[in-house]
């Protein structure tokens, strides 16, 4: 049995065309994998506190003490233990939403989801073979000239490299706020993307 672990970082909730460009991939993933087990995470519903001192200083405490078993490190677990993983997050301030790198940060835990080998190199821990980010753009960062300004996706492929997940794929729809685009028609052409990649993923 196959499972998959969604994490929901669409802020505008069912307004978000993100989300809408998500749901249309899970569809067609759960009808191909009916037995499957799929957790969901809403960011937005759960959500997890910034990595304050205070809320720092406790996860030193439980680290050092081995208690890695504590829920404080529960979303990380999880997110170590799933199959496959999907992330929709729209495209804001050049990057993603604050709340998917809140979740980021905690789950990035030593023993957990990445760790070291003998030599100090950084292994990855996560059973994941695969991560898909679905997100939504109101320009155009396809282009050469405004490539280096998307900095989300990057980001997410780095960690998993360093998470030990071999396989990082990106859906993204882009240009659907530029008026000379008919983003009717991008976000119908994402859509089929979508059922398409559901089939492999």
């Amino acid at each position: 049995m196959e499972d998959l672990l969604f994490i929901n970082a669409c802020v505008r909730g069912e307004r978000s065309r993100t989300l809408q460009l998500a749901r249309r991939f899970l569809e067609i993933w759960q009808q191909k994998h009916p037995e499957a087990v799929v957790a969901q995470r809403d960011l937005c519903r759960d959500r997890l506190s910034p990595q304050y001192p205070e809320v720092l200083e406790k996860r030193d405490a439980l680290w050092s003490a081995g208690k890695l078993d504590d829920p404080l490190f529960a979303p990380a677990r999880q997110f170590a233990a799933a199959g496959r993983i999907v992330i929709a997050a729209p495209f804001w301030d050049l990057s993603f939403p604050a709340i998917l790198k809140i979740y980021l940060e905690r789950i990035s835990v030593t023993g957990v989801t990445f760790g070291y080998d003998d030599l100090g190199r950084s292994v990855g821990l996560c059973r994941a073979e695969k991560l898909l980010l679905i997100t939504t753009r109101g320009g155009d960062f396809s282009l050469p000239e405004f490539a280096w300004m998307e900095m989300g996706e990057p980001q997410l492929k780095a960690l998993c490299a360093m998470y030990g997940i071999p396989s990082f794929r990106c859906l993204a729809a882009q240009g659907l706020d530029d008026v000379r685009n008919d983003s009717a028609a991008i976000l119908s052409r994402a859509m089929a993307e979508a059922e398409a990649l559901a089939e492999t993923f």
